[in-house]
């Protein structure tokens, strides 16, 4: 991934991704931050391990795994760590992130950090929608099984979290033909970029 941030914007993704989340809130009910958790794919896996095994034991320990991490998650900061959060239509800024880390598991790396809000935001003033993804495409994000985004903490009762169905091929068609008679100079009208109209959303709404 640390060559990512140097590539140049590419029409198909070179590395696959499984991601869980969770929106997290604080004791007023306030949403201050984004878990996530992503398995790269085994092509991405095995290229990234090659000669990290400094020991030569057959384990990729925390410490042969760290600096590798801390690299991707210096990269993703450039991009807001793939991470879309707006309230209404405002997009949050966000933080460093924290409580990262990485493990080699299945054949698989899996990295878990926490993306924290600059400014929490009640979800009752407009609800909220979370975008996890690359405008670049140079990485697809998939989520991961039946329940991939929960909440975790004091999210007001009156609340409720949702992912949407992912677009159908029809769907996703006719946003491509929209888009090809638009402008080079075109803008989504809400401020959003190119990718994140292809971006499966979650949504916190509130009664």
């Amino acid at each position: 991934m640390a060559s990512a941030g140097a590539t140049p914007a590419v029409a198909h993704p070179h590395i696959w991704v499984t991601v869980s989340a969770d929106i997290t809130f604080n004791d007023q009910g306030l949403a201050d931050g984004v878990n996530q958790s992503w398995t790269f794919d085994g092509k991405y896996t095995a290229y990234i391990l090659e000669g990290l095994d400094s020991n030569g034991d057959g384990v990729f320990s925390d410490d042969e795994l760290k600096p590798v991490t801390e690299n991707n998650l210096a990269v993703l900061r450039d991009y807001n760590f793939f991470t879309a959060l707006r309230a209404g239509n405002a997009l949050q800024e966000v933080s460093d992130a924290t409580d990262y880390g990485q493990i080699y598991s299945n054949g698989k790396l899996e990295m878990h950090f926490h993306v924290p809000l600059k400014t929490p935001v009640d979800p009752r003033a407009g609800g909220l929608t979370l975008k996890i993804y690359d405008p670049d495409f140079f990485i697809d994000f998939e989520y991961a099984g039946e329940e991939p985004v929960t909440a975790i903490g004091a999210m007001p009762a009156s609340c409720a979290i949702a992912l949407k169905a992912a677009p159908t091929s029809a769907e996703l068609d006719a946003t491509r033909a929209m888009l090809a008679t638009k402008g080079t100079d075109w803008k989504p009208e809400n401020g959003e970029d190119f990718g994140a109209l292809f971006a499966r959303p979650v949504l916190v709404t509130c009664s």
